[in-house]
């Protein structure tokens, strides 16, 4: 446990679980990161007129290039609900666009399709669609029989008064924590983890990332 990381073992691959929420395949030179969910400020003020600080893409970005700063990655993998809807997309200002286009063609980026994302493959910046990539482990949104790495159900674990974005690592599944500022989290005791997190371990994010057995 170090604030660089926790390397940790999974399908027999060595990943590195970052306190920022994000995964690292050093023997891949591979980013992963999950639920970036772009553009949730503004869908929010368009569909509930409800009025949130229009800072999360700005926010996420920072992170996000932080992250392939201190890494150098020669792929980015992004693990689906990457946008809050089609609609978002389009509202995403320039700027913040020339930053997505300037990191998608700098590095092998692919972009792994979620529920919220919008099913035409046509981007205004680089990278290339995927329903899923890979094979042992599978890299994909929502998990399927494995093993495979996925997102979407943004685990967090309430632990001392917090909640901490935290990575789920059973024998199958390796569930990621969301990467997006405004994403929520769904607690590890919510009854979608209930029947196949019954032997596992939850991977906190903090200030570094800690070990603590699953609920």
């Amino acid at each position: 446990m170090t604030p660089e990381g926790f390397a940790f073992s999974f399908s027999e691959t060595g990943f590195v679980a970052r306190p920022s929420g994000a995964l690292y395949w050093p023997q891949k030179r591979t980013l992963v990161v999950s639920d970036l969910h772009l553009g949730k400020s503004t869908r929010y003020a368009r569909q509930r007129h409800i009025l949130l600080p229009p800072y999360e893409i700005e926010e996420t970005l920072n992170r996000l290039e932080r992250e392939i700063s201190l890494l150098s990655p020669e792929t980015v993998i992004s693990l689906g609900d990457s946008f809050d809807d089609h609609t978002a997309i389009s509202e995403i200002g320039a700027p913040h666009l020339a930053r997505l286009d300037r990191l998608t063609r700098q590095h092998d980026w692919i972009w792994i399709t979620g529920n919220h994302d919008p099913n035409s493959q046509a981007l205004p910046f680089g990278g290339v669609v995927r329903h899923d990539v890979g094979t042992r482990p599978i890299f994909r949104h929502i998990k399927g029989d494995g093993p495979d790495v996925s997102g979407h159900l943004h685990p967090v674990y309430p632990l001392a008064g917090r909640r901490f974005r935290s990575f789920v690592v059973t024998d199958h599944h390796l569930i990621m924590p969301a990467f997006g500022s405004y994403t929520g989290g769904l607690s590890l005791s919510d009854p979608a983890f209930q029947g196949w997190t019954s032997s596992g371990r939850a991977l906190l994010c903090g200030e570094a990332v800690f070990e603590v057995p699953l609920p």
